[in-house]
């Protein structure tokens, strides 16, 4: 018999593909991927079109996403442990209860980002931009310890957009 997490899980991916899905049709039609629940540990999607896909569930250990546009995707309970995100567009992602734990997101874009229950442990966030996204405020006090520098695409500062003190 399925837990109650596991059914909270199903209906999330649900919910947050159909939203994606009416949303942006044209980006989900465009781009039939599903990664939901998979290994992609050590792949390389450097600067690959992931707009509108699901990881959700999915590992992705050291993988290269350095430059992919991952805008409306849906990556809750992903795990991206030292993967390098630099560079990469999370704009409207849903990032819910994803580990960032140790990965390099230097000049990465976050924002109106879902990063509820995320963490980001160890993350080199420099020139990261976070504008509107939600993010746990304990994240976001770990992170502004080390934040610095500023977006190259959206010149927004990084403390700026975390809301550092």
């Amino acid at each position: 018999m399925f837990k109650k997490g596991i059914w909270m899980f199903v209906l999330i991916v649900t919910v947050a593909s159909f939203w994606v899905i009416n949303i942006y049709p044209t980006q989900a039609e465009e781009n039939n991927v599903n990664y939901t629940l998979t290994d992609l540990n050590n792949r390389d999607f450097s600067y690959k079109d992931l707009q509108g896909t699901s990881f959700a569930g999915a590992t992705m250990w050291n993988a290269n996403f350095q430059g992919a546009n991952l805008q409306n995707t849906i990556l809750t309970k992903g795990d991206f442990l030292r993967a390098n995100l630099r560079e990469a567009d999370f704009t409207q992602t849903f990032a819910d209860r994803v580990s960032f734990d140790e990965t390099d997101l230097t000049n990465a874009i976050f924002a109106d980002a879902m990063l509820m229950s995320s963490t980001f442990r160890k993350a080199k966030v420099t020139g990261a931009d976070f504008s509107g996204a939600l993010v746990d405020r304990y994240q976001i006090k770990l992170m502004c310890k080390t934040a610095s520098g500023k977006n190259p695409i959206t010149g927004v500062e990084t403390r700026e957009s975390l809301g550092c003190s």
